[in-house]
């Protein structure tokens, strides 16, 4: 299967030398990320294109691959033939992969040509257009509100039949805008600013603020690890997770509790410059939409950002949030953050909405940031895509390899435990139902939670022992 990828328009118009450096960049991009699927894939780079062919048992993930790289506007899967400027052969192959398309359908014929040519664009499409009707059981040509739009191209002597044309991600390629860090809770918000940053081209790192619950991190854990494999894989990111907890505590005793909320904002901005100056970025990322909640007011808003001389970046500033859930949904990232926990410690009664500088003064004055930079001393970092290899070796919850009488349930969704099914018996109960499912279950059973990684069903049995269920281990085949 030969595919040709065509480039996010904000590239083309760059200027010549930066055009060339993000081409090369989107070029090295999908050689890391599609040698990872098998080393004998051909990637070639052109001028205003990028060339796969692969094999057919590796279709699949190459376009899974194209369909989530940053830089790519959209993808054509084509068949080639050396037909030279032969309209007969050029009709004969495009009504090969077409004529079944237009049947009872009008249709019209597109043709772009790139070369020295005897023949035009036009006359090339009237000749199809022409071979096709004869040949076929159309409803007719139809130039300006056709069913079926037959494309194909003629480069030099090569046809390219194109037989699908697929949207990509857009943006830029990852690596030439720099790096963020995101302040990540996991909710639809946070994920949802990561994920766009990255389409733009932004290496993005993430940092948690644990207020409290081993759950809640490996929930975290879980959605870094699945945005960086959907979106950024091509590039080494780092997740860095900061013990909140006593901070907290400085502010439930130090802090009036209308300033609580914003304090704790401050306190996060303020950590996490100090992290992304260790780390070399210049920017901070948050989830934060305007008037969304009381810290997000512009004034209050303008009280956080003051901590910090880093650039605060908030990309979902003007959306609300049916916009934002739906980025979610199309994204993947909707079911984490509905199972998210939350562990938010610091929620002011009464919570100020229009912030006074003067007054966020003296409420800081009383905070003693020696607590802060203990936290920030005592901030564990590691690998995105090490995050599977933590998880299993940090397990809060007991692993086991062999069932011995328990029931194993499968957590995964349905299309992925039909897809790649267990070899021993199991029920299948997909993680967005098994908080509602579980409690119904009979207790008296043992049960053991199953998914690819062993991240979900970590997560997932945390939840229910903060639940208060005892009967749960996480079930790990060799």
């Amino acid at each position: 299967m030969k595919f040709i990828v065509k480039l996010f328009p904000e590239i083309m118009i760059k200027g010549g030398p930066v055009k060339k450096r993000m081409i090369n960049m989107l070029n090295e991009n999908l050689r890391t990320l599609l040698f990872r699927i098998d080393d004998s894939i051909e990637i070639k780079r052109f001028f205003d294109k990028i060339e796969v062919q692969t094999k057919d048992e590796f279709t699949d993930s190459v376009r899974k691959v194209l369909q989530q790289t940053p830089g790519i506007e959209q993808y054509l899967e084509v068949v080639q033939y050396e037909t030279g400027d032969d309209l007969e052969a050029i009709a004969e192959k495009v009504a090969e992969h077409n004529l079944n398309l237009i049947n009872g359908k009008t249709f019209v014929v597109r043709a772009k040509r790139n070369g020295e040519h005897q023949v035009t664009s036009s006359e090339i499409e009237r000749f199809v257009g022409s071979y096709m009707y004869k040949h076929g059981e159309s409803a007719g040509v139809d130039l300006r509100n056709p069913e079926v739009k037959v494309e194909f191209e003629l480069i030099q002597n090569t046809l390219n039949v194109i037989t699908k044309r697929q949207s990509g991600l857009g943006g830029f390629p990852i690596g030439m805008q720099g790096d963020v860090l995101s302040l990540m809770s996991g909710g639809f918000d946070s994920t949802v600013a990561s994920y766009l940053t990255m389409k733009r081209g932004i290496k993005t790192h993430f940092i948690f603020f644990n207020l409290g619950g081993a759950a809640h991190e490996v929930g975290v854990k879980q959605v870094a690890l699945y945005l960086w494999s959907q979106f950024g894989a091509s590039h080494r990111v780092q997740f860095i997770s900061v013990p909140f907890e006593e901070v907290v505590e400085e502010i439930f005793r130090s802090t009036h509790e209308s300033y609580m909320g914003v304090t704790l904002k401050r306190l996060m901005i303020m950590a996490s410059e100090k992290i992304a100056e260790v780390m070399g970025i210049d920017a901070l990322v948050t989830g934060e939409s305007v008037a969304q909640v009381s810290s997000q007011t512009l004034r209050n808003l303008a009280i956080i950002d003051e901590v910090s001389n880093k650039l605060i970046l908030r990309p979902l500033a003007t959306m609300n949030k049916p916009e934002i859930v739906k980025i979610a949904d199309k994204i993947g990232t909707r079911e984490f953050a509905e199972n998210m926990p939350e562990y938010c410690g610091v929620i002011s009664k009464n919570p100020v909405t229009n912030g006074s500088f003067s007054r966020m003064a003296k409420e800081a004055s009383r905070f003693d940031y020696d607590v802060l930079e203990k936290a920030v001393e005592q901030s564990i970092t590691i690998p995105v895509d090490k995050i599977i290899e933590d998880v299993n070796t940090t397990a809060p919850v007991e692993v086991v390899n062999t069932p011995d009488g328990a029931i194993v349930i499968d957590i995964r969704r349905e299309s992925e435990a039909s897809h790649a099914p267990l070899d021993i018996e199991n029920v299948n109960i997909p993680f967005n139902e098994l908080n509602r499912t579980y409690k119904k279950l009979d207790q008296s059973q043992q049960y053991l939670l199953y998914c690819e990684k062993g991240v979900m069903s970590q997560l997932h049995a945390q939840y229910l022992r903060d639940a208060g269920f005892e009967n749960i281990r996480v079930y790990r085949p060799k």
